[in-house]
């Protein structure tokens, strides 16, 4: 089909033969001819216009005099040399666009000049096609009599090929394009292949029922089913041409499809649903009739319950008088949920009946709602039987572009939470994320009357820590969070955390500015959690035994100073004690705290604090406290 293709424009050469030609003229050759002015075009030529000069997307003067029809301006053209090879961008020739036009003495002047009658594009569409594809029924003829092949298959570019795209034919394309006549000539006359399918695996009948207009639907299929049409193809999202019916509401080609004894009535599509199930979601009571009464299984969803939610009783009533049972199913006491402060509102939500959204259950109720967002709220759900939290959007909102975005671009991230999907659905947006037991600001919050423990401080560093690498792999994803926040940091039944909200997150721009807020407020979240444990340590029930003195306490916020004045104050008499029992700084916090050092020497080895830095040899290894070592002590 002829189509536009986004290349930069190419022009050819303005120079002709006599020298005169200027792009300027080129370019009024080109509107001359849109414009249908003969004369004009005729001066332009002879004071030396190229003829074959080409614009944006590869139109040249006799593209365009196809285009409008001008066979005398297609002739004039012609006798000055216009090339009727010349390629458009999308690769379509003057000869294919006449097939659009549907001029059959066009492509008669055309034809004694082109190399084959079945030409094409870089998208596969000859004259016959593009004939077909517009309902140009006298062209058709033209070209059938003249050698084009009704049933070549699209041949389209290999990138694709790959995505299945093309292999189409002509058939399809008429029957898509609603054009009976054409299909009736294309079966009757020139013997198309009624089943041909597409790389997809699609026939006609399928192209057909994507048309609008259900009569010109149903007037297409009675003359597919009477050439013995394949009814039980499939199409996108393995619907068969059945569902398909079901879809367009139209129980005259429901009906049309039933009295075809090869017809699969139980059929599902990728979702699992039958046309039955189809029509009873869709509250489509006399097709659901029907195919029941024409044998289809009610054992195919809880059509009773779905029934009664449509406050449909007498459809509700017929499907049990056929066999449908409601689904009062008892809980599944093998069944427990992960999450022990979302256990009971889960057991309910999977025990009741709701309709999918493609994979995930979910219930917009305040019994599953967990929090309040600025748009949607998050709820319960399950996601492939998995216990999810969702995030409901509105379905063009910017903010669950951005946090689907990210997820996707961080799915390796361990410390960032787990996406499992997303679905779309009456205008919403459902992103689908591993459920967690509590936020870092409620986990605080619960817990700020409480004695801290020796836990509480190794809960407080993997905490840190996990924000710190979740924020460090997502900058070098090209992301930054702008919203680091205890509420926004994540804690799992094993009080591991995980960084959560992304849709105010931001693809990089290269801005050093937006990196440097993310650290900001890291440094925020460290102090707010500094300050907690602070508050919680008047009341604790242990003192650190190694600092009785009460000059550092066992806090994060107090390791960092501790190493900050350890340069101007490890020799003062008051740390004597302290001094024997850690030894040489640099090698105690190398044995002590590995990880901390080495990222810390990371981190300033590329800022302007690597000058105090040792000058270390291309031959040895640095250590993390900046020591050189020979091939031994760069080992593991």
């Amino acid at each position: 089909m002829e189509t536009e293709s986004h290349n930069n424009p190419q022009e050819r050469p303005t120079p002709s033969s006599n020298g005169r030609a200027s792009r300027e003229d080129n370019h009024l050759l080109i509107k001359a001819v849109k414009d249908e002015k003969i004369e004009l075009v005729q001066q332009l030529l002879e004071r030396g216009a190229d003829v074959n000069f080409q614009e944006e997307w590869g139109w040249s003067p006799l593209h365009n005099a196809v285009q409008v029809g001008r066979e005398d301006i297609v002739d004039l053209l012609l006798s000055h040399g216009a090339d009727p090879c010349l390629r458009k961008k999308n690769g379509a020739t003057p000869f294919i666009i006449a097939g659009i036009v549907g001029d059959v003495k066009l492509l008669k002047l055309l034809l004694p000049k082109v190399a084959d009658v079945n030409e094409c594009d870089v998208n596969g569409f000859t004259a016959f096609m593009e004939a077909a594809v517009y309902g140009q029924v006298e062209a058709l003829r033209f070209l059938y009599n003249n050698g084009a092949e009704v049933n070549l298959h699209r041949k389209t570019v290999e990138d694709q090929e790959r995505i299945k795209k093309g292999g189409a034919t002509a058939l399809m394309d008429a029957a898509e394009g609603g054009h009976v006549e054409v299909v009736e000539i294309l079966l009757h006359e020139m013997g198309a292949d009624v089943n041909a399918r597409d790389n997809r695996g699609r026939n006609a009948l399928v192209y057909a029922l994507l048309n609008s207009d259900v009569e010109k639907v149903k007037a297409i299929i009675r003359l597919l089913l009477d050439c013995k049409v394949d009814v039980n193809v499939r199409g996108e999202g393995r619907k068969t041409p059945l569902i398909l019916a079901v879809e367009k509401k139209s129980l005259d080609l429901v009906q049309m499809l039933l009295e075809q004894t090869a017809i699969e009535i139980n059929d599902t599509d990728s979702e699992g649903k039958t046309a039955l199930l189809l029509a009873v979601e869709l509250k489509l009571k006399k097709i659901a009739q029907l195919l029941c009464l024409k044998g289809a299984s009610t054992k195919c969803g809880d059509l009773v319950t779905i029934a009664k939610r449509n406050y449909d009783s007498d459809l509700a009533k017929f499907l049990r008088q056929h066999g449908a049972v409601e689904d009062v199913r008892p809980p599944d006491k093998a069944w427990k949920p992960q999450s022990s402060r979302w256990g009971e509102a889960l057991k309910h939500l999977r025990r009741i009946s709701r309709p999918m959204i493609g994979k995930l259950k979910i219930f917009i109720d305040k019994d599953y709602k967990i929090a309040d967002t600025s748009e949607g709220g998050i709820y319960l759900g399950f996601y492939e039987e998995q216990e999810v939290a969702v995030k409901r959007f509105s379905e063009g909102s910017t903010r669950g572009q951005n946090e689907v975005s990210c997820l996707q671009s961080n799915r390796a991230n361990s410390h960032v939470v787990t996406f499992y999907g997303s679905e779309r659905d009456g205008g919403c947006l459902y992103v689908c994320l591993a459920l967690c037991e509590h936020t870092l600001e409620k986990h605080l919050a619960d817990r700020r009357g409480e004695a801290v423990q020796n836990k509480e401080d190794e809960f407080a560093r993997n905490v840190l820590s996990s924000l710190f690498k979740a924020v460090e792999e997502l900058h070098l994803s090209g992301y930054t969070h702008q919203d680091l926040q205890p509420q926004n940091i994540l804690i799992d039944s094993k009080n591991a955390a995980c960084l959560a909200d992304f849709d105010e997150s931001i693809k990089g721009t290269g801005d050093p500015q937006e990196i440097k807020r993310d650290l900001e407020v890291d440094e925020s979240v460290m102090k707010k959690m500094n300050a907690f444990y602070e508050k919680r340590k008047q009341n604790k029930t242990y003192q650190n035994k190694t600092y009785q003195n009460k000059t550092y306490q066992n806090t994060v916020g107090d390791l960092l100073r501790f190493i900050r004045n350890l340069g101007e104050h490890i020799d003062e008499q008051k740390n004597t004690k302290m001094k024997s029992k850690i030894g040489e700084p640099s090698q105690y916090f190398q044995e002590k705290f590995p990880d901390l050092v080495m990222y810390v020497y990371k981190k300033l080895q590329n800022t302007e604090f690597a000058k105090h830095f040792p000058k270390i040899s291309t031959r040895t290894k640095p250590t993390c406290d900046g020591i050189g070592g020979g091939e031994q002590a760069g080992q593991p």
